[in-house]
């Protein structure tokens, strides 16, 4: 290439390069005016509600049983077997019907000397779970079961209510609005609205049935108790 081509196709090349440059800057130009993205997110809301519905129990359950301790094998089953079907006939002659009587644990085995070695008879049990319908008989059942003899065995009792669907549904309709209460109270704390529910659970799905003793003049008090069902609310501020 000759010293004038090699001047010629310089200038080429800077003429090339003033014209693109210009193209370049109203590209930079046109991308920073363009408006930032927006992230997309929603503000939400978490709260705890509990409604409790208060019942008082209509039905027991006693958990009693027979324990006999006799020499040989064969004569501790059959003293089990004597002293269980006593249970059975107090029971029945106190109201309570066969099929609210049901066999909870059966237990047999040898009684040991203080060494631990030599065996000094045998122990044989049965437990028997006893539904009561109707609590003013509790104490007329409590003192048939003591009256079998020195066998038995009262290990306790519960109390509960036949119908709690009832209750349980007051104390979820409870639980949902003292939830709703609570959201709406922060939702204003934080200058918001309250939106839809994005999230309902329920903490437990068995609701908690306490039922506290109270003394009164029978020997067996169901007290007054409570059906409390506990939610969780997920809430959308808007």
């Amino acid at each position: 290439m000759t010293k004038l081509s090699v001047v010629l196709a310089s200038a080429a090349f800077a003429l090339l390069g003033a014209q693109a440059a210009p193209a370049l800057a109203l590209s930079a130009s046109a991308s920073a005016s363009a408006p930032p993205a927006v992230a997309s997110g929603r503000a939400e809301i978490t709260v705890v509600g509990k409604g409790s519905v208060s019942a008082a129990p209509d039905a027991m359950r006693l958990y009693v049983g027979v324990e006999v301790h006799k020499g040989r094998a064969a004569e501790a089953f059959a003293a089990v077997k004597s002293a269980r079907a006593k249970l059975t006939e107090a029971l029945a002659s106190a109201g309570i019907a066969g099929s609210d009587m049901q066999t909870s644990g059966l237990g047999f085995g040898a009684d040991y000397h203080q060494d631990g070695i030599k065996v000094a008879g045998y122990q044989a049990s049965q437990n028997v779970e006893v539904l009561l319908r109707d609590l003013s008989k509790a104490d007329a059942v409590v003192d048939a079961v003591a009256a079998v003899g020195e066998e038995v065995r009262i290990n306790g009792i519960s109390f509960e209510v036949s119908k709690v669907q009832p209750l349980v549904a007051k104390a979820r309709a409870a639980a949902y609005r003292d939830a709703l209460v609570r959201a709406q109270e922060y939702a204003a704390l934080s200058g918001r609205k309250l939106g839809r529910v994005v999230k309902l659970e329920e903490e437990s799905d068995t609701p908690t049935s306490r039922f506290a003793l109270a003394a009164d003049q029978s020997f067996i008090s169901p007290g007054q108790g409570a059906v409390t069902v506990t939610v969780r609310a997920v809430y959308e501020l808007i």
